[in-house]
């Protein structure tokens, strides 16, 4: 998909704010370095829409951007590194628990994690919470580009095997840096649009 249009509509922080809108919604859910912002920004071809930063836990809202007036990403609170209070997180938690919980709009979850790595215990029960709730989940490992080329393959397998990946999903290997797996997530996504 060729965007034109993007623009962030709300952040949100309880449902009372949800927008009034009946287009479907595509959540983004990661640990909080693993990109999300960087991923919004790559697919849209702009650079700063969605605002990334050095330091993790920069989205704290729930962040709604309407593209081309067709649907919404969703972006959600990330979880894992971000250095603030457990009270703050448990905020966060269950922000993200009523937006699952409320949204029909919703179609599809966008689970990101960082392929250079074993996906982490936030990571295993974020997947297990969207398989639960049989969201369909199209998961998209990020930074692709600092991984050598010959451990890709091995890693991709070490990935689906330690979230006991379902084939149903989608599996999209992504970087911001080189676009690779841009044309792959874009099909993916217009699939639930």
């Amino acid at each position: 998909m060729k965007v034109h249009s993007a623009d962030i509509i709300i952040s949100a922080v309880s449902k009372k704010q949800y927008p009034k809108s009946s287009l479907p919604e595509i959540a983004l859910a990661g640990r909080s370095n693993v990109g999300k912002s960087s991923f919004i920004n790559t697919l849209i071809d702009r650079k700063n829409l969605a605002r990334t930063s050095s330091k993790p836990g920069r989205t704290q809202t729930i962040n709604f951007y309407l593209i081309e007036e067709l649907f919404h990403f969703v972006d959600l609170p990330g979880y894992g590194y971000a250095k603030v209070s457990k009270k703050e997180r448990a905020k966060w938690g269950a922000m993200i628990d009523e937006y699952f919980a409320n949204r029909k709009q919703l179609q599809a979850v966008i689970s990101l994690i960082d392929m250079r790595h074993d996906p982490t215990e936030g990571d295993i029960q974020m997947y297990d919470f969207l398989k639960y709730y049989e969201f369909p989940v199209i998961l998209v490992a990020t930074k692709a580009d600092k991984l050598a080329k010959s451990k890709k393959n091995q890693q991709i397998e070490r990935i689906k095997d330690v979230l006991d990946f379902d084939e149903n999903d989608t599996f999209v290997v992504f970087s911001t840096v080189t676009k690779y797996g841009k044309e792959e997530a874009w099909q993916a996504i217009e699939t639930f649009i």
